[in-house]
């Protein structure tokens, strides 16, 4: 296989690739993540990982490139990550009680051709109390996460089901991405 490099500095989605026993690179790009007007949260996440992988394209043409964006969306909003605790507890107060949706735009591209899909996961959130809320920023897991929480963390105590990919809500569907590298012919 050619030169394969994941436009990421996302340890989550270093290790989610790492399960598929690829060898592989990092490179992650600085793109502008800024919602567009009237942008929906599949088109917004689609767009952002097609740009990653773009943009480093360009600087390794030769290279396979797999570029992932992973955001929430709640009552027609895009819930990235949490910018403080009140933003963290704004967040989780939308979520509490109730569904949302994952989403997870996948971007692969070589210079000959470029896939990409949107890979929807619907997670079931318990009601959280003030002190929910309070414990679980105290452990520090929720910065830097879409969503403000981790599945694959502490947060699993407040979610009691999901319905679609577990990898997707981590922050990188497996299955979709294989069927992406399968597609530009990077594996077999």
């Amino acid at each position: 296989m050619a030169h394969l490099i994941l436009a990421s500095s996302s340890p989550r989605r270093r290790e989610l690739l790492q399960q598929l026993g690829l060898e592989f690179e990092i490179y992650s790009p600085d793109i502008d993540e800024s919602i567009l007007a009237g942008e929906d949260v599949a088109a917004y996440v689609e767009r952002l990982a097609c740009a990653k992988a773009d943009a480093v394209l360009r600087l390794f043409p030769d290279a396979i490139v797999i570029a992932a964006d992973t955001s929430l969306g709640v009552d027609g909003q895009i819930l990235g990550k949490p910018e403080s605790k009140a933003h963290a507890f704004a967040i989780w107060s939308q979520l509490s009680g109730r569904k949302h949706d994952v989403f997870s735009g996948v971007c692969v591209r070589t210079k000959q051709k470029k896939s990409s899909i949107v890979v929807r996961t619907q997670v079931e959130f318990q009601s959280l109390s003030l002190d929910d809320m309070e414990s679980y920023w105290a452990t520090g897991e929720p910065i830097g996460k879409a969503g403000a929480y981790a599945i694959q963390g502490i947060a699993a105590r407040y979610i009691p089901r999901i319905e679609g990919s577990y990898s997707n809500v981590v922050g990188l569907p497996l299955y979709e991405t294989v069927q992406l590298l399968q597609t530009v012919k990077a594996l077999n």
